[in-house]
């Protein structure tokens, strides 16, 4: 925030273990914005069944994935009308368990998911694996599908890192202001889609992003296979002449 230019009166720090000591209470926000440390581990004990932030899922998330736990925190703190974004691996779109009830419960029960955007690999300094952003509402628009947006190929290398120039992220952004169509980029699933899907939010399950390999001529190969030979043998030729001529060889 600082590099943004975000003024210290402008914003509070807390530090402190939020899952474990929510400081927040009751207090609601009309955007949250998080990066939450991925599949952290946290205690997962039992008083958490009783925490109004985790109890409507009816299960905890992990104890060694603490993705969702972070998810549903934020959730709580999100007001009706506000909209949540939030960084997270992808493991959390796909796994199963504990963690597939939580997001069958966010999208059946809830219908909370808004968006998920897949981002490119290798774009933070902490991690090289692909990630992607979590857009959440309480109260969707468009409450009857989620969007996928598959911008894991859209970046310009910069070193050893992979960076979102400022066209990447507007065409993100328009694609998701409008919710645009595009192919092998993005996908508008309807509910029953992901019904039928298992609740599973992989991105390649609705975007598909295949680029068939074009076909080989098999004769064309043949002929330059026999041509290259030929050649060499030419080659093979002129080498022995002038070895002789060397008296290298007799």
């Amino acid at each position: 925030m600082l590099l943004h230019g975000i003024k210290y009166k402008d914003f509070e720090i807390h530090n402190g273990d939020t899952l474990e000591n929510d400081e927040l209470g009751e207090q609601q926000f009309d955007e949250v914005v998080a990066n939450p440390p991925f599949s952290a581990e946290w205690t997962a004990v039992d008083k958490f069944n009783n925490d109004d932030r985790f109890s409507k899922a009816g299960v905890l998330a992990p104890k060694s994935k603490a993705d969702y736990a972070f998810i549903l925190h934020m959730l709580y703190h999100l007001n009706d009308g506000g909209t949540m974004a939030c960084v997270a691996p992808h493991g959390v779109l796909f796994r199963g368990a504990a963690e597939g009830k939580i997001r069958k419960f966010l999208i059946e029960k809830k219908n909370y998911i808004d968006a998920i955007i897949g981002l490119p690999a290798n774009i933070f300094y902490g991690t090289s694996i692909p990630t992607c952003i979590l857009v959440m509402k309480k109260c969707r628009q468009a409450d009857d599908n989620i969007l996928f947006i598959d911008a894991s190929k859209e970046f310009e290398k910069v070193k050893t890192q992979n960076k979102l120039r400022p066209e990447h992220i507007q065409k993100i952004i328009e694609t998701y202001r409008n919710r645009t169509e595009i192919e092998k980029y993005s996908h508008c699933a309807t509910l029953k889609e992901v019904e039928e899907n298992d609740y599973n939010l992989n991105i390649p399950r609705y975007v598909d992003t295949f680029e068939e390999e074009e076909k080989i001529d098999i004769k064309a190969v043949m002929a330059e296979i026999k041509s290259l030979e030929s050649k060499r043998t030419e080659l093979d030729a002129q080498i022995e002449v002038y070895l002789k001529e060397l008296g290298i060889v007799e």
